[in-house]
């Protein structure tokens, strides 16, 4: 229901909006904009989301098809299963749901979307599968979906690379920022997850598996910081990235053959399940991003942003970052759209300024809440989405205050 109320409130708000800066203020193109901007929002849905994604899907699936077969996930899911097994208590033991999520999070954590995007959605529906009610979202999809968009990455390759095309002196100086900032998002978004399902965070387990995942953090951030240039932060980031996600597939391939599976055969036999997911998301990703479009055409992100600059400055607040909250505000909506006003701030403030670093800060800060939930939900028919967004949305505030605070620390 809360899907329902806030797709109905995009629509109703901007209209609202757009009645005002007609009648009041004598924009005569505002409506058209909004009409062509749902047009455009409809053709991205289809043409350049869900029609691509059928060829990566058709790829993935196939492969992850492979890696069953081979008995890869069901290893995945040993090594992993007992942190797992304290945040997912829903999820049996050794399911080979545990694997895909731990697919989908390695490969958000490498960056690599393209992938992370298949891993998940069969992460999904194999949660799907133990899930009683199958119109409900269960407690496991609601706490992997929160822990996928609060978008947990080591290394914001793409960030990099766009800062780099726009000249920024250092590009890689956002890499510490923003894994702090994703850190923090992932963080606040398990706690309160965890509070909400009653699930014990203190034993020693997750203790031991939350206080090595931060010592690795901290260890690579020393070693990136102190012993590689900068110029090799992102060679070093986009090889091993790249390296590990190939390996991955040869190793799938392998593990096949040593178990005596026809590879081919098991390929195809996952890889046709990858049209037919991506024709059922089709109508949820264009209701979603064309109520997206429609409030971003109205004017009603600018306005906020207005506002908020107003409450800071006259609270005594030093307002300098809010020429970067549109990124922020964007992004659990829409990945594109956030990408693009990130460059537009880049461009226009200058990569180098505080605005322009805080802007991709903000980016690589969480993941895009409303498109995930959109995509990932309805794949397998989940109607009532219970918490799922006020919790992805926490974390994404939490990813977003970190962001402010480390941009401060670092370049003000």
């Amino acid at each position: 229901m809360a899907l329902n109320y806030l797709w109905i409130a995009f629509f109703i708000i901007a209209f609202v909006v757009a009645l005002i800066r007609l009648i009041f203020f004598g924009d005569t193109e505002i409506f058209k904009l909004i009409v062509d901007g749902t047009f455009e929002s409809a053709k991205v849905g289809v043409m350049d989301i869900a029609l691509p994604l059928v060829g990566i899907m058709t790829l993935w699936l196939g492969i992850m098809n492979i890696g069953e077969k081979a008995g890869a996930i069901n290893f995945l899911s040993r090594i992993i299963g007992p942190f797992f097994s304290r945040i997912f208590p829903e999820v049996p033991k050794n399911h080979p749901a545990t694997g895909h999520m731990v697919m989908n999070f390695s490969a958000n954590l490498l960056g690599l979307d393209n992938a992370a995007t298949p891993f998940g959605l069969k992460a999904m529906q194999s949660l799907q599968e133990i899930n009683p009610d199958k119109d409900t979202a269960s407690n496991a999809q609601i706490m992997f979906l929160v822990l996928h968009t609060s978008g947990l990455t080591l290394i914001p390759l793409s960030i990099m690379a766009q800062r780099a095309i726009l000249g920024a002196a250092d590009p890689s100086d956002i890499f510490i920022p923003c894994m702090i900032a994703t850190y923090v998002a992932t963080v606040v978004g398990l706690i309160a997850v965890a509070i909400k399902q009653k699930i014990n965070l203190f034993n020693s387990v997750v203790i031991s598996w939350l206080g090595g995942i931060t010592l690795f953090l901290v260890g690579m951030i020393y070693y990136f910081t102190n012993f590689l240039s900068k110029e090799q932060i992102e060679v070093v980031s986009r090889v091993v990235s790249n390296f590990i996600l190939f390996s991955i597939i040869i190793a799938f391939i392998l593990g096949a053959v040593r178990k005596k599976v026809n590879v081919y055969d098991a390929f195809i036999e996952g890889a046709k399940n990858g049209f037919t997911t991506c024709i059922t998301i089709i109508p949820y990703l264009v209701g979603m991003l064309v109520a997206i479009g429609v409030l971003r055409n109205s004017g009603v992100l600018g306005y906020i942003v207005d506002g908020f600059t107003w409450c800071f400055v006259h609270s005594g607040i030093n307002a300098d970052f809010t020429p970067a909250l549109p990124t922020a505000l964007i992004k659990p909506l829409s990945g594109s759209g956030a990408k693009a006003m990130m460059v537009d701030t880049m461009k226009t403030f200058g990569p180098d300024s505080f605005v322009g670093r805080l802007s991709c800060v903000f980016n690589g800060s969480a993941d895009t809440t409303f498109y995930i939930v959109a995509l990932y939900f309805g794949s397998v028919g989940i109607k009532r989405t219970r918490y799922a967004i006020p919790f992805g949305l926490l974390a994404d505030l939490a990813g977003i205050i970190a962001a402010v605070f480390v941009a401060y620390l670092f370049f003000h």
